[in-house]
This record gives structure tokens, C-alpha cells and sequence, in this order.
């Protein structure tokens, strides 16, 4: 018999009630019941190598906070860090919407029979709606991943007998691997070199064939750059009767054209920046949008939120559409799987967007888009600094290339932390034929004496690596 701990928060753990439990499913031990349904070569047999229980929460408390106290998190250091989870300004109204106990829930936030909720959710996608200029938009994904990945898989089953789907070879590496898994057995990623992020048209028409289902474009890229041959693109898929697929930053769409307008038949991606903290890998969910084609309406694995006249005049309801596509309507019937624990950040993102409105996204686009020019003709003055070398138009984030330098990013970046500074992401690993190359970004929290302060610690950097 295993010895018994009673901890605070299972009351199960009791000796006594736990073997009332064990005596009513007719065993003598816990193991036992592990034993029945796991093979003797997969159990454990040692000891884990984990701390005894901490049963006081004040001494839990300190222990979890001492543990979180040796990170350096981007309120304690300037951060030039991007690439898909981004450090924004969250208007206050933002967390105190969504940490209100008839949003927040020890589960996901979802709605069933909740019509209030039901309501912020379409309000949501509404105003998403309008700022991607798009008829249907789902509810959240878990993220961007799998946003792209579940618009791969839509493509995918609309084309049926096709099986290729064209992506530029400079996709953001997280999401490629997650998509390849994703489609794995239903079709193959195929990649079109992209300098810079940006698309060869030339070996694209090439690759376009009977076999593509989808072609996808990120705009802005992952390595920063708006595609300015984005609708050339959307039309070359067309042309082989393929599906044009778009990730697009949604905080960029007050500068830029909504993808829906240059050809996108779906357009996805993240809302995590719209009003919704970084989390140390919560804090993400992803959007899935397109025009009201039953086609591809009807292949959305997700919730979609509608809304209905009821028997009262001038009086509403609001409820899920077209149930019954989704795995929740029917596990062994559905397309796909999805999950529902990001909900809230609907509601958070929905906040954002009605007190951003219009004019705040423009004017969100603009300040992003100053400050990047900014510190990209800073960081270019830096003697064995390369910046943005395909003289490409970005929003937030550009290639820095430090080639010339002597140092690598991995070297440097080390060095800057000792100013208080994250550095961009090394691309070194992801894109090696880039060679000593960081993607920085540059967000709305980003001042201009950041960007001082970053270029005064690398010529220091550098300087010292040159002497």
C-alpha cells in the first residue's frame, strides 16, 4: 500500500475515503487500476524526482512567485522581440471586460446557452468582419497554427482529388511545422522560394498545377515584409482554380488593404494582439474569415455566431449557425476537432476593436509603421549593420543582418541583455541561408528613446567586438 497523503486541495485523498472508493470499484490499490489498462513496460518504476507537497498557500505562494521571480519579462526589459506574440499596449477597459465573472470561467469562457455572451461573441466577429471586410468570421482557434492549418485542411477537402498546397518557403517555422502535421495523410506543403519573404511569382506559376488546392501568403510575411505582388498571387491561384489563402496581422489592416480585397479567399490568423497579453504561451487565438460562400462556410470546423429576429418586434437572439459542421454538434460526423478555451480572448479582442474603432486602428497601423521606419534607419547608421536589405515596405519587424559584424545574433543578444534589452529573434537556425540575421520588431509600446537605447548598447556591442 502506497502512503497516504492528505492533500488540501483533494478531498479524495482522505485514507479513509479513498478506500471506500477503491472497495466500491472492487480493487485493493490505485496501482492496481493502472496496472489493468497500462502495460508493465510503459509504468514507472522509480521515484519522480519532484518536491514534496507544499501544503500551506502562503508558502505555495512563495515558492510559485520565486520560481516566476527569475524570469525577466518585457516589463523589465526593453524588448525587440516579434514573430507571431507581440508585447501591445491593452487599454485597461480590456481587462476589466474580460475579467468579469459572467465572461470568466474556470473552464474556457464559452457560451451554450449564454445569450449575453452569445451577443459579445457576434459582436466580435462583426467588428473583425468589418476590419477584414469579410461576411463570416469565426470563432477563435486555439491560434494562428491552427487557424492556418484548419484553412490548409478546408482547402484541402473543398479541392478534393488535389493535394498540394503552395506556401512561401520563408513561412514562419512554427506554423509550418504545426500545418505539415496537420495535413499529414490529406496533402503536402509545397514551398516557393521567397527572398526576403517574398514570393518568387515566377517559380510559383511553375508549381501551379492540377494538384494545388490552396495557395498561401503571409501579409506581412514572418520576415516582415508586405507582399507587393499579393493580388498577382491571389490571381495566379485562381487561374488553376485553387483557393488563395492570406495570414494577415489584424493590427496592420488600418494601413493596409483587408486581403478579401485583393483575391483572399480565406483570409486567417491571430488576434492576439488586439487587446490580449502575452502569456507565457497562453494568450493566442486564431481567426478564420472569408465571404459568404456556402462552399466555404460549410467546411468551418468552428462555432459560427448568428443572429435572429425572435417573436417580439425590434427584439433580437443571438445563437450558434450551422451547428452541426462542428465536432461539438457530432464527434464521429465532423471534419475536424476543435476546442473552445479560447473563447474569452473573443470577448477581449471584440473590447479592443469597439474602443480602437476605425480611426484608432489607422491610427494603431501609422505609429507602428513611424516608429519601424525609425529604428530601421537608426540601426542602419550601425557600421557592420545591415537593415532590411531588400529595401522591402514593413510594418512591425525587418531583418537585421549582422553578418559583418564579426558576432553572432546568439552572442549579441547575450551581450544585450546585460542593457536590459531582448534582442530580435536569431534566424540563424530557421533560415540559414540568411546567415547572422535577427528579425526585430517594433510595436506600439515602443518609444523612440528604446530605439536609442538600442543602438547605443550595440555600437558599444560591436565597437567592442571590432577593437
Amino acid at each position: 500500500m502506497s502512503t497516504h497523503f492528505v492533500h488540501p486541495y483533494m478531498p479524495n485523498s482522505v485514507p479513509a475515503v479513498e478506500q471506500s472508493m477503491l472497495r466500491e470499484v472492487g480493487v485493493s490499490s490505485v496501482e492496481e487500476i493502472y496496472k489493468s489498462v497500462i502495460p508493465d513496460s510503459l509504468l514507472f518504476k522509480g521515484k519522480m524526482n519532484i518536491p514534496q507537497p507544499i501544503t500551506s498557500e502562503s508558502a505555495l505562494k512563495k515558492h510559485v512567485m520565486g520560481l516566476l521571480n527569475q524570469n525577466t519579462s518585457t516589463d523589465d526589459a526593453i524588448s525587440f522581440l516579434g514573430a507571431g506574440c507581440y508585447k501591445r499596449y491593452v487599454p485597461a477597459i480590456c481587462d476589466e471586460i474580460t475579467n468579469r465573472s459572467e465572461f470568466l470561467t474556470a473552464y474556457c469562457g464559452d457560451t451554450y446557452s449564454d445569450h449575453g455572451k452569445m451577443q459579445a461573441i457576434f459582436e466580435y466577429c462583426s467588428m473583425m468582419a468589418e476590419l477584414l471586410d469579410v461576411d463570416v468570421v469565426s470563432y477563435p482557434t486555439y491560434d494562428a497554427g491552427q487557424a492556418v492549418s484548419s484553412s490548409f485542411r478546408m482547402a484541402l477537402r473543398v479541392k478534393e482529388g488535389r493535394d498540394e498546397i503552395l506556401i512561401p518557403a520563408s513561412m514562419s517555422p512554427e506554423i509550418r511545422s504545426q500545418a505539415e502535421a496537420y495535413c499529414q495523410g490529406f496533402g503536402k506543403l509545397v514551398p516557393v522560394h521567397a527572398p526576403n519573404g517574398l514570393m518568387d511569382v515566377a517559380e510559383l506559376g511553375k508549381k501551379l498545377s492540377n494538384k494545388t488546392a490552396a495557395v498561401y501568403i503571409e501579409n506581412p510575411s514572418y520576415l516582415g515584409a508586405f507582399e507587393p505582388h499579393a493580388k498577382e498571387i491571389m490571381d495566379l491561384a485562381h487561374s488553376v482554380d485553387a483557393i488563395g489563402i492570406v495570414m494577415a496581422e489584424p493590427s496592420s489592416l488600418g494601413v493596409a488593404e483587408a486581403p478579401a480585397n485583393y483575391g483572399a479567399d480565406i483570409t486567417c490568423g491571430d488576434i492576439q494582439s488586439l487587446g490580449i497579453h502575452m502569456q507565457y504561451g497562453s494568450g493566442c487565438g486564431g481567426y478564420i474569415a472569408m465571404q459568404d460562400n456556402p462552399a466555404l462556410v460549410n467546411e468551418l470546423p468552428t462555432y459560427l455566431y448568428g443572429i435572429a429576429k425572435s417573436e417580439k418586434d425590434g427584439q433580437f437572439g443571438w445563437g450558434r449557425a450551422l451547428y452541426y459542421r462542428c465536432s461539438h454538434a457530432s464527434r464521429e460526423k465532423a471534419k475536424e476537432y476543435f476546442g473552445t478555451e479560447s473563447g474569452l480572448w473573443a470577448i477581449a479582442a471584440g473590447v479592443y476593436l469597439a474602443a480602437m474603432g476605425p480611426q484608432g486602428m489607422k491610427e494603431l497601423g501609422e505609429r507602428i509603421m513611424a516608429y519601424a521606419g525609425y529604428a530601421i534607419s537608426k540601426l542602419a547608421a550601425i557600421p557592420g549593420v545591415k537593415v532590411n536589405a531588400s529595401n522591402a515596405k514593413v510594418f512591425q519587424e525587418f531583418m537585421v543582418d549582422f553578418s559583418g559584424s564579426g558576432m553572432t545574433v546568439k552572442e549579441i543578444n547575450k551581450k544585450l541583455l546585460k542593457y536590459g534589452i531582448f534582442g530580435g529573434v536569431d534566424l540563424s537556425v530557421s533560415f540559414p541561408e540568411y546567415g547572422q540575421c535577427a528579425l526585430y520588431c517594433v510595436n506600439d509600446t515602443t518609444c523612440a528613446e528604446d530605439i536609442d537605447k538600442l543602438c547605443d548598447a550595440l555600437k558599444a556591442i560591436l565597437g567592442g567586438a571590432a577593437r
